[in-house]
């Protein structure tokens, strides 16, 4: 997440600018706009599999949740159901079909990342405590998993961990540990942490491929990172700050740029470089991301306190 007092003057920004230009908080379409820009170094790996669909060029968009929260990292429950952090409130939530939300965890010293694993454990960062924590189905206190190297900071781009991933051509959990500007790998049981890269300015959210190369959003470094299961990287610039980041099921990659430049919804073509603005209307601080198996998009903004749904059309 970005800097809070620097997100705080942005957001106040960014919520001016969207109120002289009559941005509607209501249903709208939002349109691919094509920008053309130079190819990644290399060619980044994608999901492997069929093609389901054509990737597509056209959504519809629909507001699932206002309000009542500040919704910040996204993730699926075993059943479909979205969960959502919120930093702010110290809670995990989930979003239930008729619009209600059930707190499933409070009072988290500032919970960010989620991962929910098969059997329903919800993993949880906790940023202010800077540690991993494991929530068991059906338990009330959350266990920790493991407490991480960094030391938070009140300095720019020196918050504590915040989203994490889950690597499944390995079970195991990847960690970008803010402070330092690490990855790990944690062991689903918390016992072992091994350095798999380091260098990146402020590494605040990942995801895996079906090759096990991992991708890492550095919202302080204006790029994404590929790194491939034995530490190589390869850096995707040409974005303001990137926060998080998913495939789609055509193995694009989709990143949230919560600069206040471009407060954007982004795909990105990893063979050809090619980057596409997806939706970019009403943000103030864009922050979570998710995807369904049918390719619905969610996405948080956890200054305008809501959660977007997106349709392919």
């Amino acid at each position: 997440m970005l800097t809070r007092r620097l997100a705080c003057a942005c957001a106040l920004l960014c919520l001016t600018l969207l109120a002289s230009c009559g941005g509607s908080s209501g249903p709208q379409s939002a349109i691919a706009t094509r920008t053309p820009g130079p190819s990644p170094t290399a060619t980044g790996t994608v999901p492997s599999g069929p093609t389901p669909v054509p990737t597509p060029i056209r959504y519809t968009s629909r507001i699932i949740l206002q309000g009542g929260a500040r919704p910040d990292d996204l993730a699926f429950d075993p059943e479909g159901r979205l969960l959502f952090s919120d930093f702010y409130n110290g809670t995990v939530s989930r979003l239930n079909a008729d619009g209600s939300v059930t707190v499933l965890a409070p009072g988290l010293p500032g919970p960010e990342g989620l991962v929910v694993l098969s059997d329903g454990t919800l993993i949880i960062a906790e940023q202010s405590a800077q540690q991993i924590v494991s929530l068991a189905p059906g338990a009330a206190v959350p266990t920790l998993l493991r407490h991480l190297p960094g030391t938070p900071s009140a300095a720019r781009c020196k918050d504590g961990v915040d989203g994490i991933a889950l690597d499944p051509t390995t079970n195991t959990l990847i960690i970008p540990d803010s402070p330092t500007g690490e990855v790990y790998r944690l062991s689903l049981d918390g016992k072992t942490l091994t350095l798999l890269a380091s260098g990146i300015v402020r590494p605040v959210g990942a995801v895996v491929d079906g090759q096990g190369n991992v991708y890492v959003a550095d919202e302080c470094g204006g790029a994404v990172w590929r790194v491939t299961p034995t530490g190589d990287k390869t850096r995707l610039g040409g974005f303001g700050m990137p926060d998080d980041v998913v495939f789609d099921p055509q193995g694009n990659l989709l990143v949230i740029d919560l600069d206040p430049r471009i407060h954007a919804l982004i795909r990105l073509n990893l063979a050809t470089g090619q980057k596409e603005t997806l939706a970019s209307n009403g943000y103030a601080e864009p922050q979570g991301l998710a995807i369904d198996a049918q390719g619905h998009v969610f996405v948080s903004d956890d200054v305008t306190n809501r959660i977007v749904e997106y349709t392919p059309m």
